[in-house]
């Protein structure tokens, strides 16, 4: 089958999301479909250039015209599909639409191609709460006004939840995925295994709904309390300790860092990726996953770094509702609330934990890309 992914934005090297992207395509094409990737990035020149596969198929030159222009235009995709006899979009949401966006897919549909669009995190609008980009709140409300004309027009929604319907249109339910191949296994270093120190990894590109800060708290409370455990959590990330102050949702994270006087166990890292990203990994026991999704509405998720952890082999905490780990020996739940997380409950478990990397990576073999994405086009009828 002919597959155009379609993506309204570029890409970043380190960017969790860019990747996560081209493992979705290389998941369809190792079901022997012929994928194409479609995106709107600036070429050599500055110029704002659609894409496929790395060939322009649209110039729109530079400038706020030219901004402007891109998200009117979808003239060239359709084109394309049609030159190129595409059978199936998949689009990813990128919380835009719009009325051009709304005739595009109403091309599309009586062009006769199946159309989908993943939205990765369902609900979304609170995410945006306390935002002071204008910019933001407009595309927001352009959202909000034409997303149910827009999947109308649509075969399905993909989802990450166990939503059945969304914005008024019948969903296809999968899991985030996993690519083997770039996931190496946790091989915990001799020295952190057998010190009595305990050290905590948090991967992601930060934002409130991660609830790292609980975890900073966690760690104050346990000095607060008498804890006599050397406790370190190592925050991977293109964050500064900064972040958050002010937020309404969540202490910043230097706030808490000042109260408990906790400076020497908070290590900031930065973003990392590679042979770094692994070292940091294997230095530590335990990971953290988002421990406060019900900040931005959310409590049922299948999120992408659940299943990275798993993959690694690392034991790990989150909050939120996932089926597909909540049951495992090798996770614990952490109270969806505001609550500082309990270190010495990770402490016990990590001290009776006896699980090896190589045991949990098994427990997610049926998460990778390629049968997630296969489930897709299976939901799709192509005639």
């Amino acid at each position: 089958m002919k597959i155009l992914f379609l993506v309204y934005h570029g890409f970043s090297e380190h960017s969790g999301i860019s990747k996560k992207i081209h493992y979705q395509v290389k998941g369809l094409k190792e079901n022997g479909h012929d994928v194409r990737l479609c995106y709107y990035d600036f070429n050599n020149d500055g110029h704002r250039c659609r894409f496929v596969d790395g060939e322009i198929i649209k110039d729109y030159g530079k400038g706020k015209w030219a901004g402007f222009r891109q998200r009117m235009d979808y003239g060239c995709i359709f084109d394309y599909c049609l030159r190129e006899k595409i059978e199936f979009v998949y689009a990813r949401c990128f919380m835009n639409a719009n009325p051009w966006l709304v005739r595009f897919f109403k091309q599309l549909k009586r062009a006769g191609i199946k159309t989908v669009t993943e939205i990765p995190t369902y609900p979304y609008d609170q995410e945006f709460t306390g935002s002071s980009d204008w910019n933001m709140k407009l595309d927001l409300w352009l959202d909000k006004h034409y997303r149910c004309k827009l999947y109308r027009q649509q075969d399905a929604v993909v989802t990450f939840s166990d939503a059945e319907e969304i914005f008024g249109k019948r969903t296809i339910r999968i899991s985030n995925g996993v690519d083997f191949d770039s996931i190496p296994l946790y091989q915990p270093s001799t020295i952190s295994h057998q010190s009595s120190e305990l050290h905590l990894i948090g991967v992601a590109e930060v934002h409130f709904w991660h609830g790292f800060d609980r975890l900073v708290a966690g760690i104050g409370e346990y000095y607060k309390q008498g804890g006599k455990r050397e406790v370190f959590f190592h925050i991977v990330g293109g964050v500064h300790p900064d972040y958050m102050h002010d937020l309404p949702q969540a202490p910043g994270f230097q706030t808490l860092i000042d109260k408990y006087n906790i400076s020497n166990r908070i290590i900031f890292h930065g973003t990392l990726f590679g042979n770094e990203l692994d070292e940091v990994f294997n230095q530590c026991q335990f990971a953290i996953g988002s421990l406060g999704r019900h900040r931005s509405g959310i409590t049922v998720i299948k999120t992408l770094k659940n299943r990275e952890y798993a993959t690694r082999g690392i034991p790990f905490i989150y909050s939120e509702q996932d089926s597909d780990f909540d049951q495992q020996p090798y996770v614990l739940k952490a109270p969806a609330d505001e609550s500082p997380i309990d270190i010495q409950q990770i402490i016990d478990f990590i001290d009776h934990f006896s699980k090896k990397p190589e045991e949990i990576r098994k427990t997610v073999e049926h998460l990778t890309w390629k049968i997630q994405m296969q489930k897709v086009v299976g939901a799709i009828d192509i005639k």
